[in-house]
């Protein structure tokens, strides 16, 4: 689990990137590492690694993607992916996603309206040379406006299908064995840009995805393009997050400005849900939420200064 704080130096913002852990005899936070990061992460993200048979790495986006070895006492930068080949510079990342079938491959989400798929390289250790690098794949223009979120389906062996939203306000699926053409599975009616997608982790077929200043989440079937099967819309202020559950198809848990994580249950589709399952407020605006994928009874929340668990 991790926390993000940003200080301040001189007349430029850098922000640190805490490593956290639970101490269990005090129920408490403990801060393991911290690192400094050049401008905000858009987002961090462990590799996927369920079996533990890579290293502990983490990526983080903003305006590069970054990998970086985390050890006991010391968190290092082994590699740092920039996609214009011709310039220093880079627009910058929104998003970012690691595949779960394949941790070789990582695509990122930018501003100028493209998707960029990389792979990651592992060598040998000699002296201080990094273990890990990267190259593009490909890079494709995936939406008309910037591309705010990306993320791998599991469908068709989880490892060649992946799906973004973007300012154009459309969720747009991809498949990298036909990257001739797209499929448009969901446009927003007002044409309202879509901030975030998250897929059913036990379900392929279902994704679910939010607008700006949205308070509602729009779960679709990818198999029934274009109209929703649910619209969650219980939330007073716009939502900030998703979570799928990671042992569950039916449970999805959103969060939202309105100090409010809520937990649903959407077996009933295409019948209307009226009312989430579960509650819990906190004491600030919930900006993040992750659902544990080996650990399922906990819920992180972020809002304010502060990291929260919730068991389910």
């Amino acid at each position: 689990m991790w926390g993000l704080r940003s200080k301040s130096r001189g007349t430029s913002t850098v922000s640190s990137v805490q490593l956290v852990g639970l101490d269990e005899e005090s129920s408490e936070f403990i801060c393991r590492n911290t690192f400094d990061h050049p401008y905000p992460t858009t987002k961090l993200m462990w590799i996927p690694d369920t079996k533990g048979v890579y290293p502990d790495l983490l990526a983080t986006s903003g305006d590069y993607l970054r990998v970086w070895r985390v050890g006991e006492t010391e968190t290092r930068l082994e590699c740092l992916l920039n996609n214009n080949k011709n310039s220093d510079f880079c627009a910058p990342l929104t998003s970012f996603d690691w595949n779960e079938v394949d941790p070789y491959l990582l695509g990122t989400s930018s501003i100028d309206t493209t998707c960029t798929i990389w792979g990651l390289e592992t060598g040998q250790v000699l002296g201080r040379v990094n273990l890990v690098s990267g190259h593009v794949k490909t890079q494709l223009i995936a939406h008309d406006k910037e591309v705010y979120d990306i993320a791998f389906s599991r469908a068709g062996g989880g490892r060649d299908m992946f799906a973004s939203v973007g300012a154009d306000g459309s969720v747009r699926m991809f498949d990298l064995r036909h990257l001739e053409h797209s499929t448009i599975i969901y446009e927003d009616p007002q044409h309202h840009p879509l901030l975030r997608l998250c897929w059913n982790k036990q379900d392929p077929n279902y994704l679910a995805t939010m607008a700006m200043d949205g308070m509602e989440v729009v779960i679709l079937d990818v198999r029934v393009p274009c109209t929703p099967v649910a619209r969650l819309n219980n939330h007073r202020a716009c939502v900030n997050g998703i979570a799928w559950a990671p042992h569950s198809s039916c449970h999805i848990c959103t969060a939202a400005d309105d100090h409010q994580a809520l937990i649903w249950d959407i077996q009933q589709m295409p019948r209307a849900i009226e009312d989430p399952i579960l509650a819990y407020t906190a004491e600030g605006e919930i900006n993040n939420v992750q659902w544990a994928s080996t650990q399922p009874d906990w819920i992180a929340i972020c809002y304010n200064n502060c990291l929260e668990i919730l068991r389910v």
